[in-house]
């Protein structure tokens, strides 16, 4: 028997580990099915290039609990451990277990999956207990050690007559940790972080239902089979090419069960030069949500679900796809619970955005149909990645396309192809038009129409932010909405309209109108128009509307304080009914003529609401009488 004090480089670590080394308790059984996954792939490893003599077999993890005796039992059966090596990995607490193993082996087990430096993982194991039992027969050939260990430095070690290789972990759960001893909350936890562990776990066992016997004879029995609570082998750890569609489709289920939308698209990483990464992303439908539920792609390391907070490795604008990335080299902290800094997760961020602009640019070329169909659910993150990502902005200028008003789509330089003769106004400037809502400025869009121009369809919240990118990477283009201003007047050419008024009846007819109309929300303006266009018309002049919509989705900044809601009453002063206003004798008729014509092309903006909605059709009523 031996006895001693475990050697480590603080006083007492163990009031350190309960209190500050780990910020979440429940991460002890993540760190010792790791360790137990860590010792049966360095068994395989070593039987793989001869150097353990043993049969490898078809090992697996067993989790114990036992609510009587107050244990819970990590059981693996892997290379174990020999008295000598007890001694130095868990009584010197020794920082470099695996990554020792790692460098003795660093040519043969590159490629192995050993999860490596992760250090003080076992001692995770007294945040939640008052005894740990080691109880381990190494794969040599040597007697069995038995170590246990009360929380304080003192341990002892004994001979155990354990046959079998392998180890197992007994925890003596301490009464502020009773959670640890419900089967519901460990089978919890290794689902959440061990459920694609790639060695199959076993807790408790299941009945399954088997046909037995053939014809007449043929009756079900039931069965008792070990309950694996993971997938070994899951579908990012497979080749693009063992894969089809329905398995990226089951794969995605088995992530996000509650999930019943089916994803867009996938994109399969795979990368082992210069860092190790594989995973899987997926598009889900996200339409114009910015508020999507962030947080759901999910990080491992070999296959050890470490956090679900991928912010620096995964660029932000992708943050609202789903999926699984898994990287052995992205550099953690003891608790492997935040990510540190550095140049390897900027070259992994830099990956991902090339890998998922490269999809889409296939995508765009080869099924192009495709795209266009699920644009609307997908256009959002091309936006947001082309406003913060440059790199991603140069690649998806080729792919961005632009929905008409009519359901085609084009991209920059093909709307530039088919608008150019109609839409370069005198000045030179191509002016694309585009509405928010199709039903809400249905007369502006026929207007624009009915003039041979195009008119695309751009509803993104933040659709603004890049629109003004655009603009200022090329400034002989501009976009405007359609109600931003009469027709005429949005893409401006060489004839103006000439005014059936002379410049008196504009002078007795402006302060008419601006005596009925409300000064603190329209600004009156006169314009010379077709007779045949409306008589009144509401617009929002695009700066000002921009910037607003900007503000409110972030930018916009150097107005600070919010945007009042300012519209210009375009007055066409070609239109018979101004004339008729103009020419009224009674100041009462004038006034309704005019709070009329106000008040149907507010309709036409839907801005007539409530109690005002309520007068307008009143008045109109009496007006029909």
């Amino acid at each position: 028997m031996a006895t001693g004090k475990i050697n480590v480089a603080v006083e007492n670590i163990f009031p350190l580990i309960k209190k500050f080394l780990y910020s979440d308790h429940e991460i002890f059984l993540r760190e010792l099915v790791s360790n137990a996954t860590d010792a049966t792939l360095k068994l395989k490893h070593l039987t793989n290039i001869g150097e353990a003599n043993v049969e490898y077999g078809n090992p697996q993890i067993e989790i114990k609990v036992d609510k009587d005796k107050r244990t819970l039992h990590v059981i693996d059966q892997g290379l174990g451990m020999t008295a000598e090596e007890v001694n130095k990995y868990i009584n010197e607490v020794a920082f470099s277990g695996a990554e020792e193993f790692i460098n003795q082996y660093k040519d043969s087990a590159k490629d192995s999956g050993i999860i490596g430096h992760f250090g003080l993982g076992f001692y995770s194991a007294f945040m939640v207990s008052e005894k740990v039992e080691i109880i381990t027969k190494s794969h040599k050939d040597e007697p069995a050690a038995h170590w246990t260990c009360d929380g304080s430095p003192e341990y002892t070690l004994v001979e155990h007559d354990k046959a079998e290789r392998g180890t197992e972990i007994i925890l003596h759960i301490d009464s502020e940790s009773d959670e640890f001893l419900e089967e519901a909350r460990i089978r919890e936890l290794l689902t959440k972080y061990n459920k694609f562990m790639p060695i199959p776990i076993k807790f408790g066992s299941r009945e399954e239902t088997h046909d037995e016997g053939e014809g007449d004879d043929k009756k079900e029995v039931k069965v008792t089979v070990d309950n694996i609570i993971n997938n070994p082998t899951p579908a990012w750890t497979k080749k693009p090419n063992e894969l089809k569609d329905q398995d990226y489709t089951s794969f995605y289920r088995e992530l996000y069960p509650m999930q019943f939308e089916e994803p867009l698209f996938h994109i399969h990483l795979n990368v082992d030069y210069p860092f190790a990464l594989t995973g899987i992303l997926y598009f889900p439908k996200l339409n114009n949500d910015l508020n999507i539920q962030k947080d759901r792609i999910q990080l491992y390391q070999n296959q050890v679900f470490v956090t679900d907070n991928v912010e620096g490795i995964v660029p932000e604008f992708l943050t609202m796809l789903r999926g699984v990335i898994d990287s052995p080299d992205i550099p953690l902290n003891v608790s492997r619970s935040y990510l540190q800094a550095d140049g390897a997760v900027k070259k992994i961020s830099n990956y991902i955005t090339k890998k998922v602009a490269d999809k889409l640019q296939s995508i765009f070329k080869n099924e192009r149909e495709n795209l266009e169909q699920k644009w609307n659910d997908i256009k959002v993150v091309i936006e947001y990645g082309m406003l913060s990502e440059e790199k991603f902005y140069d690649k998806a200028k080729k792919f961005n396309i632009f929905p008409t008003t009519d359901g085609t789509y084009l991209t920059l330089d093909e709307l530039k192809e088919q608008t150019k003769e109609a839409q370069t106004d005198k000045d030179g400037k191509l002016i694309q038009l585009y509405a928010a809502n199709v039903e809400e400025q249905h007369a502006y869009i026929q207007a624009a129409k009915d003039k041979g121009y195009t008119v695309l369809l751009l509803d993104s919240p933040i659709v603004g932010h890049l629109l003004q990118k655009l603009e200022q990477e090329d400034d002989k283009l501009g976009f405007v909405r359609v109600d931003a201003d009469h027709i005429d007047k949005l893409i401006t050419k060489d004839e103006p309209q000439l005014s059936k008024l002379s410049d008196e009846q504009k002078e007795t007819l402006k302060p008419l109108i601006e005596d009925v109309v409300p000064k603190e929300q329209y600004t009156v303006q006169l314009e010379a128009m077709d007779s045949e266009a409306a008589p009144f018309m509401i617009t929002q002049p695009e700066f000002m509307r921009r910037m607003k919509e900007m503000q409110q989705t972030g930018g916009g900044g150097m107005f600070g304080g919010g945007f009042p809601d300012m519209y210009q009453l375009v007055v066409n002063v070609n239109h018979p009914l101004v004339s008729q206003i103009l020419e009224t004798k009674t100041k009462k008729k004038q006034e309704r003529l005019i709070k009329q014509s106000l008040d149907l092309a507010r309709l036409s903006q839907s801005l007539l609401k409530g109690e005002e909605l309520t007068a307008f059709i009143k008045r109109s009523f009496e007006m029909i009488k």
